[in-house]
């Protein structure tokens, strides 16, 4: 590293969906020759090993997730325990203040970056260390939670308040069905980690750093990033669409021998990440949904509730009736690689920010399951706005989802018809947008500039 590298420490949430975009970044910042210091709970390393590309420059700095009451020993990542425990989980990154603000004061860095931590910048400001909030979310569906412009009682979320955008959010298709509503105003009114509600986290977070950051570009959500920036008062720096990169190793044996017995595009891939949980009613119509459909398909679900296996949890018959065409399994699979296989020809996704971005690289049609806090605003993105996909229709008061539904959502993408060509076309259109030579350096390079604006900045102050 010369002088004019720049040292970045990264304290990601606990969370899949968190630890995986942010190495992604460290990944592309390496790359072109600067030091990043990865905190991450120290018995996930391994998992996390072999996605670090540089190694020389990439220290992972493994970090003891202490123990707290109401969760299991052992516990370290969201996927580890339920949704109702992941407030206990945020109880324990809080407890670990004490080991990042001594490690930071010996390593030093010129910025950290950080999301949950809220209180990372009172450690690191007074280090003379710049505060970045590297938000894995989209700009729009940040944009559509906040609170600016909003009058809220008492620092109280409502339903009703979350039933329209604040003002002066661009114009948009974004909106909420009242069941995203009721679960995302008790969710922002939650206690997330002792004494501090998640509504309250998230706006200090943000208020407290000296920039926010975002892995989009503005071919995708332009004007959500110029709401934000307005929105916050603070600098928005864009790290470009921070597209993972192609697997290293081939698709194992035992997938690549099913998916070739299926003629090109034709496999459904469906996948709700690693934290969905589904009830078994929903569980067994999202899989008759996709035997609805007549493709071939493969699912990586998680057993349902109630369930120790999702093979317990099929519908009576549903395997004889499937066999050598479909299959539903509760293992972690390597969706990348599933992804790029010629046979798969349509990826049912839950819209998760990292799935999201998997699938508009990839070649596959897209039909939209949103579930939690931000998923389903990227659905409306993709569906609404981009048009690039199709959302699988469901009861807006309840949020049931029925076979039917599942199975008119796919064939929506995957038959010859008029609108299913003109959504082929669009993806195909923002897939060449986000692949486009020199678009991901022209950002890396961008994010790295402003960087060092920051630290001149505060030179000069």
């Amino acid at each position: 590293m010369d002088d004019k590298s720049l040292h970045l420490a990264m304290y990601p949430w606990f969370g899949m969906g968190h630890l995986t975009p942010y190495l992604c970044l460290a990944n592309k910042l390496a790359a072109v020759g600067h030091k990043v210091s990865y905190f991450i709970p120290a018995k996930t390393i391994p998992r996390f090993q072999h996605f670090n590309l540089h190694r020389d420059l990439i220290t992972f700095i493994p970090v003891t997730v202490p123990h707290v009451e109401g969760l299991p020993l052992g516990t370290e990542t969201t996927a580890d325990v339920p949704h109702p425990m992941h407030s206990h989980l945020m109880t324990a990154m809080d407890l670990t203040l004490p080991f990042i603000e001594a490690t930071l004061r010996k390593i030093k860095p010129h910025f950290v970056l950080y999301d949950f931590p809220h209180w990372l910048p009172s450690v690191a400001r007074p280090l003379g260390i710049k505060c970045i909030h590297y938000c894995v979310l989209s700009p729009a569906a940040v944009g559509y939670m906040s609170d600016y412009g909003r009058e809220l009682v008492n620092d109280k979320w409502t339903e009703e308040e979350l039933m329209k955008p604040p003002p002066g959010f661009p114009c948009s298709s974004i909106r909420l069905y009242p069941f995203e509503c009721r679960g995302m105003a008790a969710a922002f009114n939650l206690e997330y980690g002792k004494g501090m509600l998640l509504a309250q986290r998230l706006s200090i977070a943000f208020t407290a750093s000296d920039a926010i950051a975002f892995n989009t570009c503005v071919e995708m959500e332009g004007p959500y990033c110029d709401f934000l920036e307005k929105a916050f008062g603070k600098p928005l720096i864009l790290a470009g669409p921070v597209l993972p990169e192609p697997p290293t190793t081939v698709l194992e044996e035992g997938w690549t021998s099913w998916l070739e017995g299926f003629k090109p595009k034709t496999v459904i891939y469906c996948s709700l990440g690693s934290e969905i949980v589904l009830k078994k009613d929903q569980f067994q119509e999202l899989v008759l949904g996709l035997e609805l459909t007549g493709l071939p398909f493969l699912a990586a679900l998680k057993p349902p509730v109630g369930a120790t296996t999702v093979e317990k949890a099929l519908p009576e018959g549903f395997e004889e009736r499937n066999k050598g065409k479909g299959l539903v399994h509760g293992r972690w699979s390597p969706q990348m690689q599933i992804l790029r296989h010629p046979s798969v020809g349509c990826f049912a996704t839950h819209c998760g920010a990292g799935s999201m971005t998997e699938g508009m690289v990839s070649e596959c049609q897209l039909v939209l399951i949103p579930y939690v806090g931000d998923q389903g605003m990227n659905a409306r993105l993709m569906a609404r706005d981009l048009k690039i996909g199709v959302e699988v229709e469901r009861g807006e008061e309840d949020g049931t989802l029925t076979k039917e539904a599942v199975c008119k959502a796919i064939k929506a993408v995957m038959d010859d018809s008029k609108f299913a060509k003109e959504v082929r076309e669009n993806h195909s259109k923002l897939r060449a947008v986000l692949l486009r030579e020199g678009l991901e350096d022209f950002y890396i390079d961008d994010f790295v500039k402003k960087l060092y604006g920051l630290l001149e900045s505060s030179r000069e102050a």
